[in-house]
């Protein structure tokens, strides 16, 4: 199988670890990097590995379109509102990982080969990825009336793109929540935490359920499975716990340790993020390679 060609908008840590992490695909190929600040880590990085290095923004791609069939934007939201249109037309797919919310949610353990005709799919955000899975799989024994889930990670692994997107974080997350997760009503908090040395990404989530429908058993079994189904892409996704049952109250504890591929270990919010990113993108790569074999 030919891989697919695929390019990285953005320098910042979030691409640059996704840079890191494409190395080891053998279903897609990174050919470019698209930024703006020649003097970043990751376009030092991305030039060490023999990407075609553009330093004038998604303009720059456009002139030589050749070089990437999806592209993932690692920017920001109000960034990628300016790239969805200029791609417009051009018959690239991307994949964003900013919180701007355009195009379908897409969380690979829950819905994973839906959108895959899509333009523009949505990764929702770092404690989406972590959280909204649990959500579902609690949703799926007994109806979640309201979630809400607080996202703690290290204030050293948030980039100037996350500082700059807290306020779509809760929006995006909290329609993740819902829409994917299937609760009634979502919420969602965010804590950059300053702590010294850096602490792990750790998340909470609080469903409130169907009285009349709870079944903590069944709600256990569901939780495990989906926790080794996420593992198999975001190997450092656990439990901290055991979840926690007071009436309808089911209460999860979870930890997100980083793979270490870009920052240390604590950035476990960038690897859920990139390694979810990855995961859609040779989905993607195995869809393309289906459709082409089928059109000829």
């Amino acid at each position: 199988m030919r891989r697919v060609k695929v390019g990285i908008i953005g320098s910042g840590n979030i691409g640059t670890d996704l840079l890191m992490k494409l190395q080891r695909s053998r279903l897609v190929e990174v050919t470019t990097m698209i930024g703006i600040d020649p003097k970043s880590d990751g376009l030092k990085r991305a030039s060490a590995y023999g990407c075609t290095i553009i330093m004038n923004g998604i303009d720059g791609f456009l002139e030589k379109p050749e070089l990437a069939d999806i592209l993932f934007d690692a920017t920001s939201a109000s960034a990628h509102y300016r790239h969805v249109e200029a791609l417009k037309g051009t018959g690239k797919q991307l994949i964003d990982l900013t919180p701007a919310a355009i195009g379908p949610f897409v969380v690979p353990s829950v819905n994973l080969g839906e959108h895959m005709d899509e333009p523009t799919m949505n990764m929702i955000t770092c404690g989406g990825q972590a959280t909204i899975p649990i959500v579902y799989a609690i949703n799926q024994v007994s109806q979640v009336e309201y979630a809400e889930i607080v996202a703690t990670i290290s204030s050293k692994s948030a980039g100037p793109g996350t500082r700059a997107n807290i306020d779509e974080f809760t929006v995006t997350t909290a329609r993740g929540i819902e829409e994917i997760g299937g609760a009634k009503k979502g919420k969602a908090i965010i804590i950059l935490n300053p702590a010294e040395p850096p602490i792990i990404m750790r998340d909470t989530v609080y469903c409130l359920v169907d009285k009349e429908t709870i079944n903590e058993a069944k709600i256990l079994i569901s939780i495990n499975n989906m926790v080794e189904k996420i593992q198999e892409y975001v190997p450092g996704y656990r439990l901290r716990t055991e979840p926690i049952f007071e009436g309808n109250k089911v209460t999860v504890f979870l930890e997100v340790e980083g793979a270490g591929d870009y920052l240390a270990s604590y950035s476990g919010n960038l690897d859920i993020m990139t390694a979810s990113a990855v995961r859609v993108a040779e989905e993607l790569a195995k869809h393309r390679q289906v459709t082409t074999t089928q059109n000829n």
